[in-house]
């Protein structure tokens, strides 16, 4: 899975993070969790503790969107076959389905394309009935992937949103709420369309705390967020969106737009949410891997979040702690946390994203011998095209030189350079990012 991975094996301790990082990225494949979670016995299908009598369905529609809808889809068609009746999902990379369609988008920002494909699904919901069983598919990356501007926004209206919310730095339940309501599909509104159809929603998390409402911004999920809440993102993080956002927003807040769903409309009478698989799924895998490696693992958290280089700072200290007095873990250890760290972007042309910056600020900051690998599990740091990085202390010889870059958010080059980067390409899964601090046996 890691294409340079030979480079960057320099000690066992990298070996046994890069272990440690395929395994958790294996683990979320799309397939293995969707096969683990769906079943089907003759016209029974079996959703999580939901089962549908295949044989009351008139048609069985698949659409949805996300980087890791078509390894979910692909796993759909194997387990129903014939019983699909037509679909489409919007995808980051091209994805090799049967009776589904599958459209290739653009992330992180929405573009022509992805407006396009979305506008299809939508009709297709439309369309359905209250003999259709809408499989509704929704991963990582469904945000930018399905578009529809509501009422009179533009695509250019979104994607400049979107671009200043990503750079200044907030967090992505914020950046949900605001894109809910510009949007004619996210926060319960697909729900909305399909009724009375019966709706399953299907969600591969990429959101710290698994909230279904965030993943995707919850196009099948009820919304409990507000016009004025989008709103107030802006004011909070002294951002200021497009005039045609900010009339748009504040017509909903004056009541001349309707609402996003909340959790007692009628809509979701017949919609149901399985979550199938998430960060936490990835960690455990991890575990398991250092565990075998003779390391102890301690799995710190799930919830990783906040700026990425100060983030850092605190788990390498932990690790410093370990190998000094044996707590929170006797080494040899790996300390394991997921989550979904940001960046403030201040420096001009940088390259690199919020794992890249995880690693050289922990570099920076650790004194010891341990090991630090952060990626995101969909194989693309940010908006970079490394999955993230791995370095212990000997990557940062030139302190100031790396100090610069972190502050630059040149973090990627630095690392390039000094040949740290983890190359994976897409790995056609994303459930947030995963870091691997390895403490080796000080007595060793």
């Amino acid at each position: 899975m890691i294409r340079n991975r030979a480079a960057l094996a320099a000690s066992p301790a990298h070996e046994v993070a890069l272990d440690c990082i395929e395994a958790a990225v294996d683990a979320a494949a799309p397939a293995v969790a969707t096969r683990s979670a769906i079943k089907r016995d003759g016209a029974t299908l079996t959703i999580g503790e939901a089962t549908y009598d295949l044989d009351s369905y008139s048609d069985v529609v698949v659409v949805g969107g996300g980087k890791a809808t078509g390894g979910v889809t692909r796993a759909l068609e194997s387990i129903l076959g014939d019983a699909i009746s037509s679909g489409h999902i919007v995808v980051k990379q091209a994805a090799d389905t049967d009776t589904v369609r599958s459209s290739v988008g653009d992330h992180p920002l929405p573009s022509d394309r992805n407006v396009e494909a979305t506008t299809d699904i939508l009709d297709a919901v439309d369309d359905a009935d209250e003999d259709t069983l809408v499989l509704f598919v929704l991963t990582g990356g469904a945000s930018a992937l399905l578009s529809a501007p509501a009422g009179e926004l533009t695509l250019d209206d979104l994607q400049t949103t979107t671009d200043r919310l990503l750079s200044g730095g907030v967090p992505i339940g914020e950046i949900n709420a605001v894109r809910k309501h510009l949007s004619d599909l996210k926060g319960g509104q697909i729900a909305r369309r399909a009724a009375p159809a019966t709706v399953a929603g299907l969600l591969l998390s990429d959101v710290v705390g698994n909230d279904l409402s965030t993943i995707g911004s919850g196009p099948s999920v009820p919304d409990e967020t507000t016009y004025e809440d989008a709103l107030a993102v802006f004011d909070r993080y002294d951002l200021t969106p497009p005039p045609a956002v900010r009339k748009h927003l504040e017509a909903g807040r004056d009541g001349e737009i309707p609402e996003t769903p909340f959790p007692d409309d009628p809509a979701f009478d017949r919609v149901t949410n399985l979550l199938v698989g998430d960060n936490a799924t990835a960690l455990e895998a991890a575990a398991d891997v250092a565990r075998e490696a003779g390391y102890e693992p301690l799995v710190l958290t799930s919830r990783l979040r906040g700026e990425a280089r100060e983030v850092a700072k605190p788990l390498v200290a932990i690790a410093e702690e370990a190998t000094a007095a044996g707590t929170p873990v006797q080494p040899p250890a790996v300390l394991l946390a997921g989550g979904e760290t940001t960046v403030t972007v201040t420096g001009d042309s940088g390259q690199g994203g919020p794992n890249q910056e995880f690693v050289l600020s922990g570099a920076l900051a650790h004194d010891g011998d341990a090991v630090i690998a952060a990626v995101d599990t969909d194989g693309e740091d940010g908006s970079s095209d490394v999955a993230g990085a791995v370095a212990d202390t000997s990557v940062v010889d030139d302190r100031e030189r790396a100090r610069d870059a972190l502050l630059a958010n040149d973090a990627g080059s630095y690392l390039s350079e000094a040949g740290a980067t983890i190359e994976t390409g897409p790995t056609g899964t994303n459930v947030n990012d995963v870091a691997v601090i390895v403490v080796p046996d000080p007595d060793a």
